[in-house]
């Protein structure tokens, strides 16, 4: 009989599979390296299960121990798969960034999961970096990770990722890319590949938001760089050790809505559910065959990191996407920038009503414009700067009545205004334009509402 002895077994030999409609136009063949065939769904199951060897044969675990780690979830679900056969608990230390579909994952494989805030330092309490540390530090038997400069991660990948690539491509791989976090896979593979081949070039795809390209192109850590991004599993705030830049030939950066976008398109285009850098991934090979890194003779192996089902409340579903902007939907008129919330009620104040109402209205319901109406209609609006002047005037105006603050009616438009006529309506002095709907209804849009559909 053929079988595996436990799970962990199963990890590594996954498939290579050729790209088709994605890479149609570029010259070369560009193979995807399919990790999401590991049990955990990820690459970093190779890695998990190489830190937590290497750590019992250094004595660093003791039997029932406990192991804590800082993940963006792949690899705390690699640990927690490690930890159920090998009798340890796990502590998972994520940020609130990601997935709610990651954390649900790992508590169903029973591990305790600590969330952090996401835009803090590192060097913050509350960062998921100082945590974990905290957390090791606090608790009694415990092992910490550390994935970021934990030399097992790149060896996991020096010892089985980059020999499978070889193989499988028969020695013909000439380019490598993969998002770069932890640095591990990259480094791992890109060592091997290189001492088989010094020619085969390694690339690496960075985000917006991280340090990463930057740094190897310049030597310069530029905290300007940093700011918050949505890309999950790739791009950094810090220099991890596993990351060795003297293996990688260049980055490229890719932006959060090219990644969601092309997470989206690989699953409808290539059949392939995947994770968040997998869109990042693709399309930074797309960038670079546009910088002519490519000819009819290569064999480009971009890596896939993740499954698609970790993400299925955020880049698969469209309300998210249009949330942030990443749809590119056809808006034309004006009804297209209400559709989102055409069916909630235009809230209003009446002219009698005093100030106080009006602002526990903005307040309750978080808008900053309120069209002003009485039993005839629409006949004046209140906004924040409306409130605040009359504030400064007279500290006394929560106690006044409406009409004596509110400011002229906000200009009407029909429901097929173009867009564009929309947009010359919202000026300095007038923040919003009423959209007639017809049967006495109207609804209010925003410079939001425009800013959103640009």
């Amino acid at each position: 009989m053929k079988y595996a002895k436990n799970i962990l077994e199963t990890i590594g030999d996954t498939p290579m599979v050729k790209m088709n409609a994605l890479v149609k136009e570029l010259p070369c063949i560009v193979l995807s390296k399919y990790e999401t065939f590991n049990p955990g769904n990820s690459v970093k199951d190779r890695m998990a299960l190489q830190m937590v060897e290497d750590a019992e044969a250094l004595g660093l675990i003791k039997p029932g121990g406990t192991i804590i780690e800082g993940t963006s979830g792949n690899t705390g679900m690699g640990l927690a798969l490690a930890a159920i056969i090998k009798g340890y608990k796990m502590v998972c230390v994520i940020s609130d960034k990601q997935s709610k579909e990651k954390m649900d994952i790992l508590r169903a494989v029973g591990s305790e999961v600590v969330v952090c805030p996401t835009n803090v330092e590192p060097d913050d309490p509350r960062s998921y970096y100082s945590t974990s540390k905290r957390l090791a530090e606090e608790t009694p038997n415990s092992w910490y990770v550390n994935q970021y400069d934990n030399p097992s991660n790149a060896k996991a990948h020096y010892q089985s990722t980059g020999p499978e690539i070889w193989e499988q491509t028969e020695g013909k791989v000439t380019h490598f890319v993969v998002g770069v976090g932890t640095g591990g896979t990259i480094s791992g593979v890109g060592k091997y590949l290189k001492e088989q081949n010094p020619n085969v070039k390694v690339w690496g795809i960075d985000t917006y938001g991280s340090v990463f390209k930057k740094y190897h192109e310049t030597g310069i850590f530029d905290e300007n760089e940093i700011y918050p991004y949505i890309t999950e599993g790739i791009g950094e705030d810090i220099l991890p050790k596993n990351v060795d830049f003297s293996i990688i030939d260049g980055f490229t950066k890719v932006t959060d809505k090219d990644a969601a976008v092309y997470t989206r398109r690989l699953a409808k285009e290539e059949g392939m559910f995947l994770g968040n850098s997998a869109g990042s991934a693709i399309k930074g090979v797309l960038q670079l065959n546009e910088q002519g890194k490519f000819g009819p003779d290569d064999v480009v192996v971009v890596l896939f990191h993740d499954h698609g089902s970790r993400y299925v409340g955020k880049m698969f579903n469209d309300e998210w996407m249009r949330e942030r902007g990443f749809l590119d939907e056809d808006m034309k008129v004006a009804q297209d920038l209400i559709k989102d919330h055409i069916n909630k009620p235009l809230i209003t104040v009446k002219t009698e009503e005093l100030v106080s109402h009006a602002i526990e209205r903005m307040r309750h319901y978080k808008i900053s414009q309120i069209p002003v109406e009485d039993s005839t209609g629409i006949v004046g609006s209140v906004d924040e700067a409306n409130l605040f002047r009359a504030y400064v005037d007279n500290n006394n105006v929560a106690a006044t009545a409406i009409k004596e603050v509110m400011g002229a009616p906000y200009p009407v438009v029909s429901s097929k205004a173009t867009i564009e006529e929309v947009s010359k309506l919202i000026t300095k002095d007038n923040n919003a334009v009423l959209i007639d709907l017809g049967n006495g209804k109207h609804h209010i849009i925003t410079k939001y509402d425009i800013i959103g559909a640009i």
